[in-house]
């Protein structure tokens, strides 16, 4: 009954909201004899005010045209990669016309960003692939609003979300060979309990897996949002906050949790500061601050653009992460697609390198609770493991704005590259020692040739990185590794290149990083 309450007073307010767009312009209009006066300029952006506060925000577009990569403009085309019935998986396809630009674009990493499912569009993570767009082959986890998937698709479960995440990242190594993942927030849970099934069966699993700001851990510093899922119970939450989608959307009679409670909820927990910020931009709009108004109305498109999620996904977050704390205890069992029901093991994670990140004033995912991963991760190396704390930086600093793209990014950037670069070094030794290998039967039929070295083969295109100056360290190791490759001590010099590759990832001083001591294991 919420619901239809909801959406019946989103109607009724919406052609207020538009008078109010029309009296702003009418009293702003630059020919109107009283547009210039004070008091038409406060009446113009009351109703600019009554229009942002009144009006209906559907889900924005990511709009990222261009990107630059080595001061050269890079064309982007966004196009639908895989279409599920609850997400699409998104492509950021860069395009020039520069034969090195294109080079380099070419010889870069596949990155898979794995956007939250908790209530916004993934389009809150605009900044971080915009960034990301300069060093990676970038792919994105669209979330659909489940109002407008039909009955018809089915439910929709935290396992179905954990199959998807496999199943994005089987794609992308089919294509590249393998890949880089990222998750932010929420989905830092499903996405260490996919790469842990892979790894459990034996799949390949992504070079690296960076979590940022998720509750790995919700037991450790609780926030706000950890008491509330503590202190109501399971029946509370699908009693209370769980309906049903009216009859004017394609989802007619889904079982959702509503975008505008979520709302609601994240507003409630700054309320002040939201106030604060849509008076500020009452003030800018009288003085003629087109500047911040704009900045004010970016940031709350994108704020107040939310989406209802699947009732069935919701509730069993709310029990396996907040309650149960299933991951961090061990008794996590995921349903695969083939119906098989297998146990989340982090422990049997070796090949992909961790990498975890932290924002000191996180309001939302705690201090401890992503670093949390650093310890059931038992089996990655002590040199593949590496955590960020970010001073002065909240739950979106971390993944948006300057702090993401001054603090953190940098330290992403050089984690993936090392990584990639330790990945080809290694190749190219099994590829040497393949070559350098020679059987009884060829030995005697060609007794001249069998004495003759192989080694000085050429190193296959492959192995040669295009890196950004701020990874130049990794790039040099890297061609290093590939030069000793071609003499007769390959092994060993390509090893001795591989440790220095290694420890050219060590980050810069004045950043708070953690190389994380690798635990025996139990």
């Amino acid at each position: 009954m919420l619901y239809q309450i909801f959406e019946t007073q989103r109607s009724i307010m919406e052609p207020f909201s538009d008078l109010a767009q029309a009296a702003a312009k009418l009293y702003s209009n630059p020919l109107s004899p009283i547009s210039q006066t004070p008091l038409a300029q406060r009446v113009s952006a009351g109703y600019a005010l009554m229009h942002r506060l009144g009006k209906d925000y559907e889900k924005p577009e990511f709009g990222i045209r261009t990107v630059k990569v080595n001061q050269t403009d890079v064309a982007i085309h966004e196009r639908i990669e895989i279409d599920k019935p609850f997400c699409e998986l998104r492509r950021f396809k860069r395009f020039s016309d520069d034969p090195e630009t294109l080079t380099q674009l070419k010889g870069q990493p596949a990155v898979l960003i794995v956007a939250p499912l908790s209530g916004h569009y993934a389009t809150l993570l605009r900044d971080t692939v915009r960034t990301m767009l300069q060093d990676h082959k970038v792919y994105i986890t669209d979330w659909k609003n489940a109002r407008l998937v039909p009955l018809s698709e089915g439910e929709f479960h935290l396992d179905d979300y954990i199959n998807y995440v496999q199943e994005f990242i089987r794609h992308l190594q089919s294509i590249y060979g393998n890949c880089h993942i990222v998750s932010v927030c929420q989905p830092t849970v499903p996405v260490l309990a996919a790469v842990s099934l892979m790894a459990s069966r034996g799949e390949k699993t992504p070079l690296t897996m960076t979590m940022m700001g998720g509750p790995i851990d919700a037991r450790k510093s609780p926030t706000s949002v950890n008491n509330l899922a503590t202190n109501k119970s399971f029946e509370w939450f699908e009693n209370n906050v769980i309906y049903r989608v009216p009859a004017n959307f394609p989802g007619a009679g889904r079982r959702v949790y509503p975008g505008f409670l979520q709302y609601t909820g994240f507003v409630a927990m700054n309320p002040d500061r939201h106030a604060n910020s849509h008076y500020d931009y009452f003030k800018d709009l009288i003085k003629g601050d087109d500047a911040s108004a704009e900045a004010h109305r970016k940031f709350y498109d994108e704020y107040n653009a939310v989406l209802d999620m699947d009732a069935d996904y919701y509730l069993e977050t709310i029990r396996t992460v907040f309650q149960d704390f299933k991951l961090v205890n061990g008794t996590w069992d995921v349903k695969g697609v083939d119906g098989k029901v297998e146990r989340v093991r982090p422990q049997d994670i070796q090949g992909t390198a961790l990498m975890t990140v932290e924002g000191e004033l996180d309001d939302i995912s705690g201090s401890g609770q992503t670093r949390a991963a650093q310890d059931m991760c038992t089996g990655v190396a002590a040199n593949d493991r590496l955590h960020l704390d970010v001073p002065g930086a909240g739950h979106y600093g971390i993944f948006s704005g300057s702090r993401w793209r001054s603090v953190v990014y940098p330290q992403v950037v050089k984690f993936i590259q090392s990584r990639e670069t330790q990945a080809k070094a290694q190749a190219a030794v099994s590829a040497t020692k393949a070559d350098a290998v020679t059987s009884p039967a060829q030995a005697k039929a060609t007794p001249v040739k069998a004495k003759t070295p192989v080694l000085a083969k050429k190193v296959p295109a492959t192995s040669k990185v295009a890196v950004k100056p701020a990874a130049k360290p990794a790039a040099q190791a890297a061609a290093s590794a590939s030069k000793a490759i071609t003499t007769k001590a390959a092994p060993v010099k390509a090893k001795a290149a591989l440790t220095k590759a290694v420890a050219a990832t060590k980050p810069e001083t004045g950043v708070k990083t953690t190389w994380v001591a690798a635990k025996k294991k139990a």
